[in-house]
């Protein structure tokens, strides 16, 4: 190319994506020769990307505040109100490990417009539902596409850029990621309380940033897809999908739709077991399996999966009490606690902007795991320690530090992972990072739950004093930090290897 190339190294010759120019030619996937990108070409192809992120991260968020709006409207129960905001992400979770392994296989750009019309039509049909039951169902078809989004956007950047330059542009995708998953519910909130709006445009409002993104995408994205028989687990798929369906039915609805010792929670738990064996035969025993167990026996891919499940526990589920914590403890409003959930999203932001680019700058990436993790223990270990009456600048402190571990870990896990296979099977290892986290985050939830529960002897946390309260979350959240301390025992047992200046770890990577 003619211009002058500016920024990190560019990519070698032998990546297998291009960004076209505005005024250039819109060829198929696969035609012409992969070319270099340059540091603005990538980021058109970013802006992309991440907007398609951002209308997904959102679609999962945003009807939090909105819960209480459309239970009234369409007649809810409580347990349906619970269905309606966990069946997207349910969905997402569930469908994570299809979506990785069907984008090491198939066109990326094809599959990403696909999750993107697919989002685009469940979100419309959202916010048209006149029952239910018909929402709780769009909002699973939602949740495809969403799975679709998440796991395309992180393997399409590990197809356009090489893991030495791509610390700098994973920084942007945390900060997308912390950006719209907090401030989803706000956002949520005021669509509703709006003059002329309502629960409705809560849905209608990822329509016109998921179709930018399907416009950007097209124009300005190609990649050199070399099309292959598709050889698809189909059982492993099947047995795979019913054992973490069931699980997640089991961690979401067990002490509440029912009983931990009861009939239904032992044919669950059965269920599972039966099933957990008959997964693993399948993956053994399939010649393109959809979780490849080989990867078991890869020191780093483990580490970095197990580090992942162990941040989702504890920093998902601790998320989701402190604005409890703000209200119940501290007496505030639901708008102020939302307000002060800002520091951990600004924390997570600058977390994964700042080490992704000093790791593309000195390609050095153990460190920034580390302290990460040292941060994340510290950050809720002073949550812990907070109590009712601790200064209001402290525990926001303590939630920036909470943040910055987030940033510095979650997509630097998956940055590590993929440098560890060639590029046919990094969407397969990045999804399985991003799925553990999501299933250690359901966990978390559960688990924490439980805990906060039993510490206030059952009771409902807008029925106890707010100093009990406080205690009570005390206790949960040291917890947690006992959960983070695993993660950090994981990272630190990383090896650090360099970071690969190519997209294809071989020759034949393509």
């Amino acid at each position: 190319m003619a211009e002058q190339r500016r920024g990190p190294a560019p990519v070698p010759a032998a990546a297998t994506a291009q960004a076209l120019s505005a005024t250039g030619p819109t060829g198929s996937a696969g035609h012409g020769p992969a070319a270099e990108l340059s540091h603005r070409e990538i980021l058109t192809v970013m802006a992309g990307l991440l907007s398609a992120l951002g209308t997904a991260m959102l679609a999962a968020t945003v009807v939090a505040n909105a819960l209480p709006a459309i239970a009234v409207d369409l007649g809810a129960s409580a347990t349906e109100t619970t269905l309606i905001f966990i069946a997207s992400l349910f969905m997402m979770t569930v469908t994570t490990p299809i979506w990785g392994k069907l984008s090491d296989q198939l066109d990326k750009k094809t599959m990403m417009q696909v999750a993107l019309i697919v989002l685009v039509a469940a979100s419309i049909a959202n916010g048209l539902a006149v029952s239910t039951w018909m929402l709780i169902c769009c909002r699973m078809i939602q949740g495809v596409g969403m799975g679709g989004v998440t796991v395309l956007t992180q393997t399409i950047l590990a197809t356009v850029i090489p893991p030495r330059t791509r610390g700098r542009y994973n920084g942007y995708y945390g900060a997308v990621t912390s950006t719209a998953t907090v401030s989803g519910p706000l956002l949520g909130g005021l669509i509703v309380d709006a003059p002329g709006m309502g629960w409705r445009w809560v849905f209608f409002l990822c329509v016109p940033f998921a179709v930018v993104s399907l416009v950007m995408l097209q124009k300005f994205l190609r990649l050199d897809h070399r099309p292959t028989p598709v050889k698809f687990d189909y059982l492993g798929a099947l047995a795979i999908t019913a054992t973490v369906s069931l699980l997640m039915v089991w961690l979401t609805f067990g002490g509440a739709a029912f009983a931990w010792w009861s009939a239904p929670s032992a044919a669950i738990g059965a269920s599972i077991a039966l099933l957990i064996p008959l997964a693993v035969r399948t993956q053994l025993r399939a010649r393109q399996p959809l979780v490849p167990l080989h990867m078991a026996t890869d020191r780093t891919v483990v580490l970095a999966v197990a580090a992942s499940m162990v941040i989702g526990m504890a920093v998902f589920g601790a998320s989701v009490f402190l604005a409890q914590y703000f209200q119940f403890a501290r007496g505030l409003s639901a708008s102020a606690a939302g307000i002060l959930v800002a520091p951990m999203m600004l924390g997570s932001l600058a977390g994964s902007v700042v080490s992704g680019q000093l790791i593309t700058r000195y390609g050095r990436w153990k460190r920034f795991l580390v302290t990460g993790g040292v941060l994340l223990v510290t950050g809720l270990s002073a949550v812990a320690l907070a109590g009712a009456g601790a200064p209001l600048w402290a525990v926001c402190l303590a939630e920036a530090a909470i943040g910055l571990g987030m940033g510095m870990s979650i997509q630097n896990l998956v940055l590590v992972a993929q440098n560890t296979v060639d590029l046919p099977q990094v969407g397969t290892v990045g999804a399985l990072v991003t799925f553990m986290r999501n299933l250690g985050g359901t966990i978390g939830v559960t688990g924490l739950g439980a805990v906060l529960a039993a510490s206030l002897g059952g009771k409902d946390p807008a029925d106890v004093d707010p100093a009990r309260y406080a205690t009570a979350l005390s206790t949960t959240f040291l917890v947690a930090a006992g959960i983070a301390v695993v993660s950090l025992t994981a990272v630190l047992a990383l090896r650090e290897t360099p970071l690969r200046t190519t997209v294809a770890k071989t020759d034949d990577g393509h």
